[in-house]
């Protein structure tokens, strides 16, 4: 259930968490608990990680030139728990000086938490881009422009979570409002900071998908300024070859034109239609900012990027921009001009697709 923010009509409410208060508790304890044990057990026990992740190394690169997989995923693994526990630090932070027991919902308290979101989430993307080589190459970044926006983003990666904080927030000041997976609540930094600026965690197999769109709804709320935005990853979740296989396999589906999208997609899943059209409708007078990546799609999970594959790549990222005169009105026109977004999106992947997987066969295996 919503909450409105006391003291500032103009601001988005809040979304307070689902479930009894006590059981969020116990979660968040044991998050904070778990991750600060295996940060601890991993710094003690590192010489010993990384000799074996070492051992494991040296036989493959001998046997296949294949990159240093296992000592990276262990750096990765120790640079998640620091960043988590650094970002738990903020969060206390961010609580004491915005009056600690006494603190309330403030635009000074969300200015805090919405730069320290920013660093928690680029800290985690730029240690896998220092350890792995991850390049970034942004076209059309003027498009994003300022707010208020809608961004609605390609998500096809574990690694790509931390992407809009980069090229959106961090690059152009915008503050990102989050629709999010309710999974993610099992990070106590989420479960406890993504609660102090709008964030909508959804839960995708809910018995009320009506709940669930009007709440994602709320993060449109007021979203008026040049800093406001929302981020929505319209397909709900990764998208993997197999789950796109699955799609075109239904029989069941009664929207025509939807499966006449699935049947022309090759490299992106359909948008889900309630959250986009819901904050569209909520805020009419704000432009629709498109985020496409290609790069990162062989990347789905621990094991794809164990492969070594992601050594050197690079990731090219594009924005289109649609001001609010070019969206239509009507719900029908909508879904079918955000399918008509989602087939171009599915055919930029594709052309560059192409051209990154030869790059990346041309270039020999290194450490």
């Amino acid at each position: 259930m919503a909450h409105e923010t006391p003291g500032s009509a103009l601001q988005s409410p809040l979304l307070a968490p689902d479930g009894p208060a006590s059981a969020r508790r116990v979660r968040i304890l044991r998050g904070v608990a778990k991750e600060l044990t295996l940060f601890v057990l991993m710094t003690v026990a590192a010489p010993l990680i990384l000799l074996l992740a070492g051992t494991v190394d040296l036989a493959l690169r001998l046997r296949s030139r294949k990159p240093w997989m296992s000592v990276r995923l262990a750096a990765l693994l120790w640079w998640f728990y620091l960043g988590e526990l650094r970002g738990l630090a903020g969060i206390v932070g961010v609580w004491v000086i915005s009056g600690g027991p006494l603190a309330r919902d403030t635009p000074a308290r969300r200015r805090r938490t919405y730069r320290l979101q920013v660093r928690w989430a680029t800290g985690h993307l730029a240690g896998l881009c220092r350890l792995c080589r991850v390049r970034f190459q942004i076209e059309d970044d003027e498009l994003v422009g300022t707010g208020p926006i809608i961004v609605f983003a390609r998500h096809a990666s574990i690694v790509d979570n931390g992407l809009p904080a980069r090229v959106v927030s961090q690059a152009h000041g915008i503050d990102l409002r989050y629709a999010l997976k309710s999974e993610l609540q099992s990070l106590p930094t989420l479960d406890l900071g993504a609660r102090w600026v709008p964030t909508c965690f959804v839960n995708r197999d809910g018995a009320d998908p009506e709940r669930e769109v009007n709440r994602v709804r709320t993060l449109a709320r007021n979203l008026s300024g040049p800093r406001d935005g929302v981020l929505i990853y319209p397909e709900g979740t990764r998208y993997t070859p197999a789950k796109l296989a699955k799609l075109k396999q239904r029989t069941d589906l009664r929207d025509p034109s939807l499966t006449a999208l699935i049947a022309e997609l090759h490299h992106v899943l359909p948008p889900r239609l309630g959250g986009p059209l819901a904050v569209l409708d909520e805020a009419p007078h704000a432009a629709v900012v498109i985020c496409g990546h290609v790069g990162l799609d062989r990347f789905h999970d621990l094991r794809e990027i164990w492969s070594g594959e992601l050594v050197g790549t690079t990731v090219r990222v594009r924005f289109w921009r649609y001001e609010p005169d070019e969206i239509p009105t009507g719900r029908e026109e909508r879904s079918a001009w955000l399918y008509d977004r989602w087939r171009e999106l599915d055919d930029w992947v594709a052309n560059h697709r192409s051209a990154t997987l030869e790059r990346a066969m041309a270039v020999p295996g290194d450490v």
